[in-house]
């Protein structure tokens, strides 16, 4: 495992990269953003080689993101409007490389669609799997709900109900740090891979939550979160472009 960056990234609300050439184009809509605080040490051996857990006053966090992922299209062609949306439930953690640049690690992904979950498996070997999943919307309550098909394991699930509130007009330093996050670090073909992405600043509201059971996070290999979140945040969402990967040495 490498030393610590010396010069981290820092964690900014707009993306420090220019205007790219995208990869991929997608939406990311209606989201819940739910954090526990979580020890490094657990988190560490969980990420892949060459990244370190990212961590703010010696504290590092995991991740329950809820929401509906919207046209996922190629290049600059037009996002696929069915079999490129669909509800989805992400378990994150945070890391950094040995550039200091600060990204995300999917521990699993939750999605409605099985030929996009095949293809990211398959093609990406991100760790896609296939549930039963509905977002609704009553005013402002937003109830997410999960149920794992494939691969498993079953009886995985979540159900989140959310209710949005004020527009945060100045985020906190944690807020910042759980969101403004411009790419995503993986594992392709044995080698550990950095992927950009760019998006407007993000539009952050307060948030209560009225229920919370899942066990997907514990599915991923970490240890249960313990009492209430640390954060909980609702954005309507962002339009979302990612450029071509890099190794973290790059």
């Amino acid at each position: 495992m490498p030393s610590t960056p010396r010069t981290p990234q820092p964690v900014t609300p707009d993306p420090p990269y220019p205007a790219m050439n995208p990869l991929m184009t997608q939406s990311w809509l209606d989201l819940a953003f739910l954090h526990w605080a979580a020890d490094p040490a657990d988190v560490a051996p969980l990420l892949p080689d060459g990244t370190v857990p990212d961590t703010l006053d010696g504290v590092t966090y995991v991740g329950l993101v809820a929401f509906r992922m919207h046209r996922i299209g190629w290049f600059r062609l037009p996002g696929i409007p069915y079999l490129g949306t669909f509800p989805e439930t992400n378990v994150r953690l945070y890391s950094r490389d040995a550039h200091g640049r600060r990204g995300v690690v999917f521990r699993s992904l939750d999605a409605s669609r099985l030929i996009p979950v095949a293809v990211a498996r398959t093609a990406f070997r991100l760790p896609y799997v296939w549930s039963r999943m509905t977002v609704r919307r009553d005013a402002d309550t937003f109830t997410y709900t999960s149920s794992r098909r494939l691969p498993g394991p079953r009886g995985a699930h979540s159900r989140i109900v959310l209710r949005a509130g004020a527009r945060i007009e100045a985020p906190s330093e944690l807020e910042h740090f759980l969101t403004a996050r411009w790419g995503m670090h993986s594992t392709l073909r044995g080698r550990t891979m950095y992927l950009p992405n760019a998006h407007p600043r993000w539009p952050l509201h307060r948030a209560r939550l009225l229920e919370c059971d899942e066990s997907l996070v514990t599915a991923a290999g970490l240890p249960a979160p313990v009492g209430e979140p640390a954060s909980v945040l609702y954005s309507p969402g962002v339009p979302v472009r990612f450029g071509r990967p890099a190794r973290p040495e790059e």
